[in-house]
């Protein structure tokens, strides 16, 4: 798909988001907002081998939506993909829904049950292990939180990737500098984020996380890298992209906006 269709579709993605969210009461639109180009970019960038008519396909790559609190935006895409009804993205945390707070495997499209933060690597490192073990083709990729690294968890995972030269091994860390309640650096911080993953033996590539030409650009590289170095994209986003009240403000990690604040978001997501 041609940059502007695929931008078209990442504004497709936020206002798809934001109605889910505000239908249900429910859901995180914030951190949803921040790794929609990146979902984009993965999904409809030619980068991920899926297919929504067979979603056990063993050649598939696997994703793992480690920062599960983004799951209404991957739910919207698995949808648009054909992998589920789009009828049921309405259904999103109501009494019987499949569609949950935090991505579940019951779900096709959806490799894992994650949101219990620093897991989702894990379970990546292990699937590109026994990819390479079975001598199978796909590539697995991760999509985490910057406060997700916050968890001893991930680098535990990262020096295990290393080790086994997992370069099948894709992670993304979406870098809003943000977690759930505060800005990173006011309490933990996570800098020097890209040296980190350096010293714990992966190549890394610095991106705008916005900017799906970039995402797209790293991701082919990675594809065809001839380095035994698993790798990470350190995505520079903002969280609440795309609504100006939400952006950069930790608030709105769980806040859904009613009243003026909705008509606000719906006119500038239509602007966009």
């Amino acid at each position: 798909m041609a940059i502007l269709n695929l931008n078209n579709k990442a504004n497709w993605l936020r206002r798809q988001v934001l109605e889910m969210a505000v239908n249900a009461g429910a859901g995180h639109i914030a951190p949803s907002f921040s790794c929609v180009e990146i979902l984009v970019a993965l999904h409809y960038g030619g980068i991920m081998r899926l297919n929504s008519k067979n979603p056990s396909w063993p050649l598939r790559d696997r994703f793992i939506l480690s920062k599960g609190q983004a799951a209404v935006a991957l739910y919207a895409v698995l949808a648009d993909l054909g992998f589920f009804s789009k009828d049921e993205l309405m259904s999103f945390t109501c009494d019987g829904s499949r569609l949950g707070g935090h991505t579940e495997n019951t779900l096709a499209g959806v490799e894992a049950f994650t949101g219990s933060l620093g897991h989702g690597l894990s379970i990546a490192a292990g699937l590109a292990l026994a990819a390479k073990m079975d001598k199978k083709r796909y590539k697995t990729f991760a999509l985490l939180g910057d406060g997700e690294c916050h968890e001893g968890s991930i680098w535990e995972a990262a020096m295990f990737a290393s080790r086994h030269k997992l370069n099948n091994l894709i992670a993304i860390v979406d870098h809003n500098g943000l977690s759930a309640t505060d800005v990173l650096k006011s309490y933990l911080d996570v800098e020097p984020l890209a040296d980190k993953w350096k010293a714990f033996g992966w190549q890394v590539k610095t991106v705008d996380g916005h900017n799906i030409s970039q995402l797209i650009l790293a991701l082919k590289e990675g594809h065809g890298q001839k380095s035994q170095k698993p790798l990470v994209l350190i995505a520079k986003t903002i969280k609440g992209k795309g609504v100006s009240f939400m952006e950069n403000n930790p608030i709105w990690h769980y806040r859904i906006p009613v009243g003026e604040e909705l008509d606000i978001a719906r006119r500038e997501l239509c602007h966009e």
